[in-house]
């Protein structure tokens, strides 16, 4: 049996009053989800255990089954991973968000959805101006980006910028969690008032007001950690023999890196609402002809979400319905052998909220010759009357990756 999880990164909400007091999930037309949550079998699973931050690098780690507190090292080290970038003992990596500032508050985290070509400009000024043999910054994807520190001491109090949306930046800026840590956070601080003044004035960013977009004014580094140690997923599941994760998000494909997985890059896929859905989705049907598990990672309803957008999101989770979960399931339903496809969110990001929460996720699974249970929508209140309850831990996964 083959296997493919279609992950709609922070689909999952809250009840909205303007949408009859449903949650976004029961709202949309999904008929597809809603389809294989009639045929298949539904539950609900806690991807954020105790006393871990709700952010997508904790969900999608807990959603493969690793234990969070042995492998979790924040989200630095995983993105270095996937831009190649390699971390010596004693390295510190942090993702380093290019963000927009205005009188002093955060506007947003992402510098107006900045291009990739447009933040590589700055992450390049950045790095001749502030780097040095200890510091270096290193160029993502869009508005998300790399900070290594060597002999930096990880035990800081870093605020992700997406949780704090119109809050005034300098109480939130890096605090030490012990005294050997001051000197660390103490770097990072002036690192991110210095790039305050650089970038304020920069040509790029002077052009993109004239434009009329918001300026990328200054860096935001957080989820500071060292090189992960994970066991390939294939170690744990030897029915694995190969597998593949497709994404455009830096953050799933390093987890991808260290959990053995290939990593499928499709032209056009953005992390936005307007990716290339119709790639990936064809892009994860040819992986399965030749592999057998898929993990395919679609970013748009969290980003819809962190702007608290309803109806975006609303659009979001119908084209991951109509262009990824149905074209998936047409193509495989009928294969010779069988494919289990599972639908879930890694964590909710409420329109209300505009941040992650720790709320437990619905998901479904589905194969050709399950019993189905009682369920005959997918969302998060459908979910609760699931045959698999609430899971936790790697609950999903084994039962997921279980030969039948």
């Amino acid at each position: 049996m083959k296997h493919i999880i279609i992950l709609g990164d922070g689909m999952a909400d809250w009840p909205v009053e303007s949408l009859e007091n449903k949650t976004l999930l029961q709202y949309a037309h999904t008929p597809y989800m809603d389809k294989l949550a009639e045929m298949g079998c539904n539950g609900r699973l806690k991807t954020v255990a105790d006393g871990f931050h709700p952010g997508s690098e904790v969900a999608n780690l807990s959603i493969l089954g690793y234990n969070l507190p042995k492998v979790y090292e924040g989200r630095g080290p995983l993105e270095a991973a996937n831009i190649g970038v390699q971390l010596e003992p004693g390295d510190m990596a942090m993702r380093c968000n290019i963000i927009c500032i205005e009188k002093d508050v955060i506007k947003n985290h992402s510098a107006g959805h900045i291009t990739t070509e447009e933040a590589d400009i700055l992450v390049k000024y950045l790095q001749e101006k502030l780097g040095n043999e200890r510091i270096h910054f290193y160029t993502g994807v869009q508005y998300r980006h790399l900070l290594v520190i060597k002999g930096g001491d990880k035990h800081l109090d870093c605020t992700p910028p997406h949780d704090v949306p119109l809050k005034p930046f300098r109480p939130l800026m890096v605090k030490p969690l012990t005294t050997e840590a001051k000197p660390t956070a103490d770097i990072l601080n002036e690192l991110i008032l210095k790039s305050q003044e650089l970038l304020k004035t920069h040509p790029l960013n002077l052009k993109r007001i004239a434009e009329g977009k918001d300026p990328a004014n200054s860096i935001w580094p957080w989820s500071p950690g060292y090189r992960p140690q994970m066991e390939p997923f294939n170690e744990v599941f030897p029915n694995v023999k190969k597998g593949s994760v497709i994404s455009a998000v830096d953050l799933i494909n390093g987890i991808g890196y260290y959990a053995g997985l290939k990593r499928i890059h499709v032209v056009g896929a953005t992390g936005l609402y307007n990716t290339n859905y119709e790639g990936k989705a064809a892009a994860a049907i040819e992986a399965l002809k030749d592999e057998d598990f898929v993990y395919l990672h679609i970013e748009a309803s969290d980003e819809a979400g962190h702007e608290g957008d309803i109806p975006l999101k609303l659009q979001t989770i119908e084209n991951l319905d109509k262009r990824i979960v149905g074209p998936i399931y047409e193509a495989v339903k009928d294969w010779n052998e069988k494919v289990a496809i599972a639908v879930l969110p890694d964590h909710p990001t409420p329109c209300e909220l505009r941040t992650h929460t720790a709320d437990p996720i619905p998901f479904l699974i589905w194969y050709r010759g399950i019993k189905p249970d009682e369920v005959k929508y997918f969302n998060e209140v459908d979910a609760c009357n699931g045959i698999y309850g609430l899971m936790k831990e790697n609950q999903f996964i084994n039962e997921f990756m279980k030969e039948r």
